[in-house]
């Protein structure tokens, strides 16, 4: 197969690359260097394992298959062979990643240690063998948090022993996230005897020593360099083509045209529920919801302007199944890979029946059987294609994969170079196909391949500083024993006591000379993805069959009365959300529309942090509360995507504290620019649309990771404003990296405004999948003056940021 040129404007060819033997080291066992059946360690692998097993901790950040995980298999194994005392804990971020290092070390068939996993799909029954007998545990940081540290008296052999901890994956512990589970690692730290070694294994990230030192708060030791093989990758930026203006709903092409082989939804919106977003994010990208018509990928109530990335990505699956290539599709959300998934079995099908079988969808919310299913089906090689959620972006082994589909930009180039890399594993040839949406970041990427394949990848951003992390974590620590003036050290120094004097002064802390202790009969509910609550279930009404499972925070979209849900290929129609007992109930239906869920926005500042005066310009950095409320949905009819009717909805407001950025600008300069007053709330709207867009370029997150809002007239600013705000409570580091990196942020903004060829607005440039006001009003044109002027004072002489009053 051979790539269409007219939707792969770009292909990049990155050359294969020899690898780079050593010795064996020599304090590695035999019997070890036997199970392993390797011939050697490559440099890298041997220089991690060297600096572990002498005690510094160590983080090993190299590229998708490098073989991390053998550098921290060489010190772990041997200690647990040497030693037989000694323990060790595993810990992903993902059940599946923890499985699939289970499956490899009891493949090793090596005498003397006992390997178990412990997660929330470990069977009661056999949690309490783990406890007494394991001494190599996999678990996951929940599990960490929730049942092992806790129960830390019943571990108390365990953790005596413990020699060390891998955090594998641990680029995935970022943001709000990656602050709780630093506070995880430091509440380990207090229940071992000493202190254990820690090793750390990442993808390829910006600073991977100091990211690490933070997760740990301790030094560490970073292998940057990778010595394995690589073989060569095409790697193609595939754009959609344009729609015709009044074309009816596309028909599917023949498949086996378009994907460029190795050598060696229905569109989205036509079949479910609007697209879920992380935990506590409020409504991003404008005041309301997240309207999906069919045949795009969320734009609003607009006509598609490009055929939909899920449409194209899944027509990619599809001729790649047909054609024998082992692909994974990445796709950014739940239903989207349910709808891909659907759409390449029909093509493939269709093209020869009963190949579908071979097409499967993956994510998180299955029964913890499914999943076990699929990874052994991929594993096995039983699936020739899979689309999947990022939930196997990390480590899982799926060697034998020809390429990889990414449907649409994952927010980081640290994420696509890791879902890129699932492929060619063993050092084989591959092929990866970058699928963008009609967003402005995608479009961006496409036209300026430099930003994507010339640039370094981001670094991974956590702050445990956080007051609204710091804090629970420090009741939870207390719950589980008084927290000494040293523990208050280990979790920080002045941020901790600072943190544990309100505590005190809250009464969730009291004081006693032998430190602080916790006053409550219950264990703090702390959830380490933010306060979402427990997830929804997803029950059958007429069968009472389990379903699976919706996070709390996106029930209000995915599972409201009525709405359209999709499992496994099928469909369902929500008859009721009970949101105290978590329980949706669902009827097996087909429907003749969709729904898309509709919500609104309100924020206030609560005060400023630091600001920059430019005269007709300011740039602020502050705390905001941000309300935001699922309202009404709509249901739209199949095929046309003609809106049949607006229903309304009785949900409770969620309300989100949080760090923003902001910026005002004078009306007096808008009008010196030329932007009409008429114009100026359509400017601020396109201008803050596309900066939400264009944020991905300089911090570490994605679109979902964060909001927006702009006005002629805030009432706290007194001024025409943009806000673009962290979806987190307390903030992810997000909105600081944007007011930092304010001019390189607005410029790359202003230039994809600028150069979009659409003559009022499209999705490539100004229109976001997210606007619940159906992106009206926009002013592409004036939005460009807007961020002229902004641009104009804040890389002119101005003063130096000062810190807030």
């Amino acid at each position: 197969m051979t790539a269409r040129t007219d939707v792969a404007p770009h292909i990049e060819t990155l050359p294969a690359r020899a690898g780079e033997t050593v010795d064996w080291p020599a304090w590695v066992p035999p019997p070890l260097r036997e199970a392993l059946a390797v011939p050697a360690p490559w440099r890298h692998q041997a220089e991690a394992a060297a600096l572990a097993h002498a005690g510094t901790h160590t983080v090993i950040a190299t590229g998708t298959a490098s073989g991390k995980s053998l550098a921290y298999h060489l010190p772990v194994l041997t200690a647990l062979l040497t030693d037989r005392r000694a323990t060790a804990l595993y810990v992903a971020p993902t059940k599946a990643l923890g499985a699939d290092q289970l499956h490899l070390l009891t493949s090793l068939d090596l005498p003397g240690f006992r390997a178990a996993g412990y997660d929330g799909d470990t069977p009661r029954a056999e949690r309490e063998w783990v406890r007494r007998h394991a001494r190599l545990v996999l678990t996951n940081p929940n599990m960490l948090h929730r049942g092992i540290l806790p129960a830390h008296g019943a571990w108390a052999t365990f953790l005596r022993h413990l020699r060390y901890v891998v955090l594998d994956e641990c680029h995935a512990y970022r943001g709000v996230f990656g602050s709780h589970v630093a506070h995880v690692v430091r509440r380990l730290r207090r229940r071992a005897r000493t202190v254990p070694t820690f090793i750390l294994a990442s993808a390829t990230t910006g600073d991977p020593a100091r990211a690490a030192a933070r997760l740990i708060g301790a030094p560490v030791t970073a292998v940057t360099r990778d010595a394995s093989p690589r073989g060569r990758t095409t790697f193609a930026l595939c754009e959609p083509p344009l729609l015709p203006g009044a074309a009816p709903p596309e028909t599917p092409r023949p498949p086996g045209s378009v994907l460029p082989r190795p050598s060696g939804s229905a569109p989205l919106g036509s079949s479910g529920s609007a697209l879920p977003r992380p935990p506590g994010l409020a409504q991003p990208g404008g005041s309301g919801a997240v309207p999906l018509p069919a045949g795009d990928d969320g734009r609003g109530d607009l006509r598609p302007v490009r055929r939909s990335a899920v449409a194209e990505t899944a027509d990619l699956l599809a001729d790649a199944v047909v054609a024998g290539v082992r692909t994974l599709a990445f796709v950014r959300s739940r239903r989207g890979a349910e709808v891909v998934a659907s759409m390449a079995r029909r093509s493939a099908d269709e093209a020869v029946p009963g190949l579908g079988a071979q097409i499967a969808a993956y994510r998180s919310g299955y029964l913890p059987e499914d999943r076990r299913r699929l990874e052994r089906q991929l594993r096995e090689g039983t699936l020739t294609g899979l689309a999947s959620t990022n939930a196997l972006e990390l480590g899982i082994d799926v060697s034998g994969l020809d390429a990889v589909l990414i449907c649409g930009y994952p927010g980081t180039r640290a994420s696509v170079w890791q879902q890129a890399g699932r492929a060619g594993r063993r050092g084989a040839d591959a092929t990866a196909v970058l699928v963008a949406r009609d967003d402005p970041l995608d479009s961006y990427l496409v036209h300026h391949p430099q930003a994507l394949f010339g640039a370094p990848v981001e670094a991974t951003v956590l702050d445990p500083d956080n007051p609204y992390v710091l804090g629970p974590q420090l009741c939870c620590a207390a719950a589980e024993s008084p927290l000494t003036p040293a523990d208050l050290e280990l979790f920080g120094g002045a941020p901790a006591r600072a943190a544990a004097d309100g505590l005190v002064a809250s009464g969730a802390l009291r004081r006693r000379p032998h430190g602080l202790y916790w006053t409550h009969t219950g264990r703090p509910d702390v959830d380490l993805r933010g306060p979402g609550g427990p997830a929804v279930s997803v029950v059958e009404r007429d069968t009472g069959r389990l379903l699976g499972s919706v996070d709390a925070a996106a029930a209000h979209h995915q599972v409201h009365p009525g709405a359209v849900h999709l499992h496994q290929g099928e469909t369902y129609v929500v008859d009721s959300l009970d949101l105290d007992d978590g329980v949706a109930l669902v009827t097996a239906e087909e429907p003749a529309w969709t729904t898309h869920a509709r919500d609104t926005t309100a924020l206030s500042v609560v005060g400023v942090r630091r600001y920059r005066d430019a005269g007709s310009v300011g740039l602020f950095l502050g705390d905001v509360e941000v309300t935001h409320q699922v309202v009404s949905y709509q249901r739209r009819r199949l095929g046309s995507g003609e809106v049949m009717d607006t229903r309304p909805l009785d949900l409770p407001p969620r309300q989100l504290r949080t760090v923003a950025v902001w910026y005002t600008v004078s009306a007096g300069a808008l009008a010196a620019a030329g932007v009409d007053p008429a114009d100026v709330p359509g400017a601020l709207h396109a201008a803050e649309h596309a900066a939400i867009g264009l944020l991905p370029l300089v911090a570490t997150c994605d679109r979902w990771d964060i909001g927006g809002l702009s006005t002629a007239a805030h009432p706290d600013t007194a001024a025409p404003t943009v806000f673009v705000y962290d979806g987190h409570p307390g903030g992810a580091g997000f909105a600081e990296r944007a007011y930092e990196a304010a001019a390189t942020w607005l410029d790359a903004t202003r230039t994809a405004v600028a150069q979009c060829g659409c003559a009022t607005g499209c999705p490539s440039c100004v229109q976001s999948p997210k606007c619940g006001n159906g992106n009206q009003p926009l002013a592409k044109r004036a939005a460009v003056a807007v961020l002229d002027v902004v641009l104009a004072a804040l890389c002119g002489p101005s003063p130096e940021a000062r810190p807030g009053a």
